[in-house]
C-alpha cells in the first residue's frame, strides 16, 4: 500500500506553488494542518529549508522559508504519530555536527519520528554567505551525508573523516530515539539519482510527470543492484494538485479532481509503478478549505490506494 504525505503550506511560499490564503497565516494555522494530518493518519508533514533568499530571485521564490528544525519540533509537540521530514535540508549550508545536533534533538523529542531529507540547494548568494562551496556542492552533499550518517548513529562519540569535516572524541547527546534516522536524497538530476541509489533510504524526486518516472526508478534500482545494496529504498512522488470531489471554483488545468474512487485511481498508478509514497498538495481557498480536504482525502481516497 502507497502511504501519503504532505509538504505544509504557509512555512514556504514560493509562488510556484503558494495558494493567497497563505500569505497572512501563520502558527495557528500551521498547528491545525499539522494536527489534521496526524488524525487523519498522514504519513509525515514536510517542511523546506532556505537560510536567506537574494533579492533577484525573491518575487518568484518569496523569503518567507520557515526553519525545518525550529517548525518541526513546534508541531511535534502538538501531534503524536506523523512523521516529520525535512523535504530538503540543504544541509551543506552547515556543518554536520551542528546539523547532526539540531536533528538528533529532534528526533529524541519527537520519539524517533525525523526523516531527514536532504538535497544538493540551487541559490548560490545563499551558498557564498555561509562560506559554503557551490560550485562543488554535489560532492559537498555526498560527504556531508556521510557525515551526518556517523554523527546521527547510536555512538555518543561517533568519528568521521574525510576531505572537508573529520571529528572524533567529541560527545553529542542526547542521541536520536530511532537507531538509525532515514535518510531520504531528493533530486532527479543524474547526480541526485545516483545519490539517492547508493547513499539513501529513500528518494524524492522534483516533481516529475509521472511519466518520466519508470525510467528514474529503473536506474535506481540498477545502480542499488550494482552496488550490491540489498536494504530496500523508499521511492517517492510528487503527485499533481488535487481537490476531492467537483470544485465550485477554478482549480487549474493540472489539478485531478472527481469522485475518490476516480482520484484512487488515478493515482494507484504510482504504486504500479514502483512508488512507496506519494506527497499530495490541495488545491485550497482557506485553512479549512484545506483541512477538509485533507480529510476527505484520508477518509475517501486513501482506503482505495
Amino acid at each position: 500500500m502507497v502511504v501519503y504525505g504532505i509538504q505544509l503550506p504557509v512555512q514556504s511560499q514560493s509562488a510556484l506553488y503558494a495558494e493567497p490564503w497563505e500569505a497572512a497565516a501563520g502558527p495557528a494555522d500551521l498547528l491545525e494542518i499539522a494536527r489534521t494530518a496526524d488524525r487523519a493518519g498522514f504519513h509525515y508533514i514536510a517542511c523546506c529549508d532556505h537560510v536567506a533568499v537574494p533579492r533577484r530571485l525573491a518575487g518568484a521564490m518569496s523569503t518567507v522559508w520557515y526553519d525545518p528544525v525550529a517548525t518541526l519540533s513546534f508541531l511535534a509537540a502538538a501531534t503524536e504519530q506523523v512523521r516529520l521530514l525535512s523535504h530538503v535540508a540543504v544541509v551543506g549550508l552547515r556543518h554536520p555536527l551542528v546539523s547532526a545536533k539540531a536533528y538528533a534533538t529532534l528526533d529524541h523529542l519527537s520519539g524517533g519520528r525525523l526523516v531527514l531529507g536532504v538535497g544538493a540547494g540551487h541559490v548560490r548568494e545563499e551558498f557564498e554567505a555561509v562560506g559554503a562551496d557551490f560550485d562543488g556542492r554535489g560532492a559537498l552533499l555526498d560527504e556531508t551525508v556521510d557525515a551526518l550518517r556517523a554523527a546521527l548513529g547510536p555512538e555518543e562519540y561517533p568519528e568521521f573523516s574525510g576531505a572537508r569535516f573529520a571529528f572524533k572524541e567529541l560527545g553529542q547527546r542526547p542521541r536520536p530515539a530511532q537507531e538509525r534516522v532515514p535518510v531520504w536524497v531528493g533530486g532527479s538530476s543524474p547526480a541526485a539519482v545516483r545519490r539517492a541509489a547508493l547513499r539513501g533510504d529513500g528518494w524524492l524526486p522534483q516533481g516529475d510527470p509521472r511519466e518520466k518516472l519508470p525510467a528514474l526508478i529503473a536506474r535506481l534500482t540498477d545502480l542499488r543492484a550494482g552496488a550490491g545494496i540489498e536494504e530496500p529504498l523508499t521511492v517517492g512522488a510528487i503527485v499533481e494538485p488535487l481537490y476531492v470531489g467537483t470544485p465550485a471554483w477554478e482549480v487549474g488545468r493540472r489539478t485531478l479532481t472527481g469522485a475518490p474512487q476516480a482520484l484512487a485511481a488515478s493515482l494507484r498508478a504510482y504504486e504500479e509503478m514502483g512508488v512507496h509514497q506519494i506527497q499530495v498538495r490541495f488545491r485550497s481557498r482557506s485553512r479549512t478549505e484545506l483541512t477538509d480536504q485533507m480529510a476527505a482525502f484520508a477518509a475517501e481516497v486513501a482506503p482505495h490506494l
